[in-house]
């Protein structure tokens, strides 16, 4: 399989395998927690629950539910009230669900009482020991997700070696090669995205605001079955630099460049990050020049990236800072250009293995590997309003396969 599908389940053709892919992620997980001579790991951060378990959480800091992962594929997950009766009741592949002492997250920030907090902390600490002990782990090396203080304190005074550092190499090993179910999932959610440009494309026209605009993509992202947790659109002066507010009231008028960043919208928990620039009737030549270098610095950056690559080598292919990028931030670091030139990776997180960015990756370089997925961004100005153009793609043996499919070679021409 490798074409998008429609997002309904059906017994006549083969789609994304959701039971295959909760399988296969899981098993990575545990092959390298063995490894890493580990005999349980608890999760906390939302996306590495979701790895191992199939739960949709929300994608922050877990804090109020957590996940045991043990050495014989074992899984402990504990949650509050509702949402563990829901689960015991929805999700039939998990067998030891418990009710969760919230140690972490809001309820002991809102105790307002340091003693409240240490309390919760001992408790939550408590239940894990507890599952330890039913399952015959608690002599093993266990792997913790966070390196929250507190917790790791209770866990040690309860007598528990607790490893934070290789739990998050773990996860992060498991999860930085996707499975074809995952990658399915993003072209998916890159499909979905198209929706939402064909919105912008059909509501956009002066005296619109850029709010109304962004609710009618979203509206269409939504009924696609995707979550909207994040994205905006900006038009005119808020394009360059984007403006901190991201989607305001702005009217739209004629000669507006806009742009539309869909970020962290969500199917099956896969996260896009995917630019694409329209503009209100015919761009200048100015605008065209500017979209015709983002767009070429973008494919300079596809070219160079494929299997055995490394991180250092594939950075020098964005834009230095020369010219008008150094003139208008006024700078001579790198630090400026974060968000703007690199690539992230993709996964149940907007940012996964790898980063290419030349603020870091020179000194810190990494192998790409096949599998891994990605989205590579770049931007120009134009005048005093600037375009921006992103893909998402996938490492194949041979180079990049490009899930993104909104036409990108110039910039969409919105007639009113």
């Amino acid at each position: 399989m490798s074409g998008t599908r429609g997002t309904m389940a059906v017994d006549w053709e083969q789609r994304i395998d959701v039971k295959r892919m909760r399988e296969e992620r899981k098993e990575r997980a545990l092959e390298r927690m063995r490894d890493a001579g580990l005999g349980s790991m608890l999760l906390i951060n939302d996306p590495n629950i979701r790895y191992v378990t199939g739960l949709a959480m929300t994608g922050g800091s877990g804090a109020d539910h957590y996940s045991l992962l043990m050495e014989d594929g074992n899984v402990v997950h504990w949650d509050t009230a509702d949402h563990a009766s829901n689960q015991r009741y929805n999700c039939p592949w998990l067998n030891d669900i418990r009710y969760a002492c919230p140690g972490l997250g809001n309820v002991p920030r809102a105790s307002g009482r340091d003693s409240a907090r240490s309390f919760l902390l001992d408790k939550m600490a408590g239940t894990v020991v507890d599952a330890l002990e039913e399952y015959g782990l608690t002599s093993e090396p266990m792997g913790i997700d966070t390196g929250h203080d507190g917790l790791l304190d209770a866990f040690e005074s309860q007598g528990v070696d607790v490893r934070p550092g290789e739990c998050v190499s773990v996860m992060e090993d498991a999860r930085k090669n996707k499975t074809e179910d995952e990658i399915e999932c993003l072209r998916q959610v890159a499909a979905i995205c198209e929706a939402g440009f064909q919105a912008i494309a059909e509501n956009a026209k002066p005296g619109a605001r850029e709010s109304e605009v962004w609710g009618d993509a979203v509206r269409e992202i939504w009924r696609h079955g995707a979550m909207a947790q994040g994205g905006y659109i900006t038009s005119g002066p808020n394009t360059w630099p984007k403006h901190q507010a991201n989607t305001t009231d702005r009217m739209i008028r004629p000669g507006d460049l806009v742009y539309a960043d869909f970020y962290n919208i969500g199917y099956l928990g896969y996260r896009s990050c995917y630019y694409r620039t329209f503009s209100m009737g015919e761009p200048t030549r100015e605008q065209k020049d500017a979209y015709e270098t983002a767009r070429d610095n973008l494919y300079d950056v596809l070219e160079a990236i494929e299997p055995g690559k490394t991180t250092d080598e594939i950075a020098m292919a964005f834009p230095d800072m020369e010219g008008e990028h150094a003139d208008w931030y006024g700078a001579d670091e790198h630090w400026q250009m974060t968000t703007n030139h690199w690539a992230h990776g993709l996964g149940l997180q907007l940012y996964e293995v790898p980063l290419i960015w030349r603020g870091l990756s020179p000194d810190h370089p990494i192998e790409i590997e096949e599998g891994m997925t990605m989205a590579v961004e770049t931007q120009e100005p134009a005048g005093r309003q600037g375009v921006r153009v992103e893909e998402m793609v996938v490492v194949r043996d041979d180079g990049v396969e490009v899930l993104s499919q909104w036409p990108v070679e110039e910039i969409t021409t919105i007639d009113y």
